[in-house]
């Protein structure tokens, strides 16, 4: 039996996740903040909720930004919400916050004074939201474009390598809804919160040989 890692380190709806996976037929799923337990397991899952800084003070005192870079590179590795913010190289949230490195770009305030044909858009970006599919990918099987996931973020990704998004969304600007690289595959919206296409997106990954 597979085993899918779900990455603890204090920041995240984690047993939700944790549930959607096993609802999808995931194997063995645990959840865990053991480097070893994460490092033997099939499959990893980083999810993430909150602020950046607070995340990431919490994955460099556990040591998670180098296992992060290490796990993510053999296996299918799947980051959720604040948790694919966290792979980027820097956030502009609380005055300036390096991150992983992962991907390329920046993650970006939406702003106070957002505004889509004149009217006041709300921050948080809470809701659910179209994501329209620009490159294809093993995960966005029988998932069709421009299909709707439930979005939770006051901070949006602009991504440094247009090759590696693979999923657009829009609210106010244009922003990377989901970046994939190699065995790398991350997103901005919760799927364990999206319903029918979210538990399809878990099924496609917990399927995916990590290749693309």
């Amino acid at each position: 039996m597979q085993t899918v890692a779900v990455i603890d380190y204090g920041m995240g709806n984690l047993h939700s996740v944790a549930k959607a996976l096993e609802h999808v037929g995931a194997g063995k799923v645990l959840v865990t903040s053991d480097a070893a337990v994460i490092r033997e397991a099939d499959r990893v899952v980083f999810p993430g909720v909150g602020a950046i800084r607070d995340c990431m003070a919490e994955i460099r005192r556990l040591g998670f930004d180098s296992l992060v870079r290490e796990v993510s590179q053999d296996r299918p590795f799947l980051g959720i919400c604040v948790g694919m913010q966290a792979l980027l190289e820097h956030s502009e949230e609380n005055a300036g916050v390096d991150c992983i490195g992962l991907f390329p770009g920046q993650v970006r305030f939406f702003g106070k004074d957002l505004q889509e044909d004149g009217e006041h858009l709300k921050v948080p970006h809470m809701g659910w939201n179209e994501v329209g599919q620009t490159n294809d990918h093993p995960l966005w099987h029988d998932i069709p474009d421009r299909a709707r996931f439930y979005f939770v973020h006051s901070y949006f990704i602009e991504a440094g390598k247009p090759s590696q998004v693979v999923g657009r969304g829009h609210y106010g600007v244009d922003f990377a809804a989901a970046l994939a690289e190699g065995s790398r595959f991350a997103v901005q919206f919760h799927p364990e919160k999206s319903h029918t296409h979210g538990l399809q997106l878990l099924q496609n990954f917990v399927a995916w040989d990590g290749r693309w």
